[in-house]
């Protein structure tokens, strides 16, 4: 099931806050606004610039410093 739009604006908010504060989500969500911001466009440059083996190193060590514990928490 599909969540709405309701319920993915709650969880970006909560995961926005929870990671930068109040203010700078507020601030992120600003920039969003002002600039016009493309995130398929800035995934495409960012990912464009960088080699496989890069990828996959920083992939490597994401999940390193981020192991699966489970379940997602729901919110």
């Amino acid at each position: 099931m599909t969540a709405s739009t309701v319920e993915i604006m709650s969880k970006g908010m909560k995961c926005l806050t929870d990671h930068l504060g109040v203010v700078e989500a507020e601030q992120f969500i600003s920039v969003i606004i002002r600039e016009r911001f493309d995130y398929t466009q800035w995934q495409r440059e960012y990912f464009d610039s960088k080699k496989p083996e890069e990828i996959s190193r920083e992939a490597a060590e994401y999940e390193r410093s981020h192991p699966y514990m489970g379940e997602a928490v729901r919110l």
